[in-house]
């Protein structure tokens, strides 16, 4: 009896870029600025932003407004400058932002989204940062609708045995 072997190829052929040479992935260059600008959108709850950035001496402006006019309490203004201070970038680009929708959390979370995309797309070496300040990260959750035959979305009106 022969003993025959057959050589087996899984995967169909010759690996390429698996990283097994141990370097590093190339960095993405930096998104062409439309009209000097880079764009990010922003989303939270029913807020949507649609922020603008481009190299400049700091300028924040919202709808026309200042920060301080359109946010009074300062832990929005605070929330909508995180990214920025999170990446040392603060006085190095203007800020003009359209917000549409929602409330005042709402729009300062949509905003904070906008700005952080934009930033990746200025610089991509800037996203690890805001990924670990949850600056890219997307919160899904709403406003849960209100049910027919009770009072509220969850709330059930009360029940009673006999």
């Amino acid at each position: 009896m022969t003993d025959q072997t057959s050589s087996i190829n899984i995967g169909g052929g010759i690996q390429t870029g698996t990283g097994m040479t141990g370097t590093a992935p190339a960095a993405k260059p930096p998104a062409p600025a439309v009209g000097g600008y880079h764009w990010g959108t922003g989303r939270r709850k029913t807020a949507v932003a649609r922020v603008r950035i481009k190299p400049g001496s700091g300028k924040f402006v919202i709808h026309g407004r200042e920060i301080k006019d359109y946010f009074y309490d300062p832990r929005y203004q605070a929330d909508v400058v995180a990214p920025l201070k999170a990446t040392k970038s603060i006085g190095k680009f203007d800020v003009f932002v359209n917000v549409r929708g929602g409330g005042q959390t709402g729009q300062a979370g949509a905003i904070v989204m906008g700005i952080a995309r934009a930033l990746c797309k200025a610089d991509p070496t800037l996203e690890p940062i805001l990924r670990d300040g949850k600056y890219l990260t997307r919160d899904s959750r709403k406003v849960e609708r209100k049910k027919p035959g009770q009072p509220g979305a969850r709330k059930r009106f009360q029940f009673s045995k006999r």
